[in-house]
């Protein structure tokens, strides 16, 4: 598969990706490679992975990591509660003794009670899938070291052990995505085992070119406005620099509310669609909400954007 191929289906799914990301998302499902994507929150991380299930058909499993997750609670579990119907019900039709005894303990361990997590049904997704599922582990930065390390072997061979019923491999392993926002450096181990993007803040013009896709009612001078507006907030040392999301939500919550072009009191009104933190709005307007229409108007209009 071609980038070109990659990069204009996930414009028509509604995601604008750079030639190095469609390349390494191209690689990834011709080699069989898992992908990992790093990058501040906000950039598109988790969406491309939503974006390529839809694009391809397939299921998406996420997995979202954090502090303390197992391998119980993303592998596979067992409904206890069927099992001590099925139980009772064996009681009460009188097969609990003896060779009858033993025969039951085994079908308390069959298949149909075994309830499939998000890393065994990306492995075994079932009959009648014809498409591998998108398995997307979600901040795994956030999960700890023995996690990690876990989830390598089964990468590794996109196979899982369950010790009542056997081994499950994948015949088509799934798309793998993984994501980090670097609260902590992910292993070399893992690394290695997968290829890698680092997805930046996009430019100016590309990021219009978001708002434009992701709002198509908006009109192309306000989408400009805000664009500029973002990006002259990404310079300002934010705790949490606003991403392609909030850019989105931003737009769209303006536009929402007949806005047609940026203004002090529209920008001070609607600062919480696109700053998620109280340090980061009062950062904004001990700089100057009037500085950040300036600029917004400056940048929009000087620029070729069409």
């Amino acid at each position: 598969m071609q980038p070109t191929t990659v990069r204009a289906a996930l414009r028509e799914q509604g995601y604008l990706a750079d030639e190095g990301l469609a390349t390494v998302v191209a690689l990834a499902i011709g080699l069989h490679r898992p992908l990992l994507l790093e990058g501040e929150a906000g950039v598109g991380k988790t969406e491309l992975a939503k974006v390529l299930a839809a694009w391809r058909g397939a299921e998406l499993l996420r997995l979202q990591c954090y502090e303390g997750i197992d391998a119980a609670q993303a592998l596979y579990d067992w409904d206890y509660s069927r099992q001590l119907l099925h139980l009772r019900a064996a009681e009460a039709a009188g097969a609990t003794s003896g060779q009858d005894t033993a025969a039951l303990e085994a079908e308390l361990y069959d298949e149909r009670f075994l309830i499939k997590r998000a890393l065994l049904r990306a492995i075994d997704p079932g009959p009648g899938v014809s498409v591998p599922p998108v398995l997307l582990v979600d901040e795994i930065d956030r999960a700890d070291d023995e996690f990690e390390a876990f989830l390598l072997e089964i990468l590794s061979d996109f196979q899982i052990t369950v010790p009542e019923l056997g081994t499950f491999r994948a015949e088509d392993p799934p798309l793998v995505v993984l994501t980090s926002n670097r609260t902590r450096d992910v292993h070399d181990a893992l690394r290695r085992r997968c290829l890698y993007h680092w997805i930046e803040h996009p430019t100016f013009e590309r990021e219009v070119a978001i708002v434009k896709l992701r709002v198509p009612a908006v009109e192309h001078a306000l989408a400009a406005q805000v664009s500029a507006a973002v990006e002259a907030m990404r310079e300002l040392r934010l705790y949490k620099p606003p991403g392609v999301a909030e850019t989105i939500d931003w737009t769209a919550s303006l536009a929402h509310l007949g806005v047609r072009a940026l203004d002090e009191d529209a920008v001070t009104a609607t600062l919480g669609a696109v700053l998620k933190y109280r340090e980061d709005r009062d950062r904004v307007t001990e700089h100057g909400v009037a500085q950040i229409v300036k600029r917004a108007f400056e940048r929009s209009t000087s620029s070729s954007v069409s």
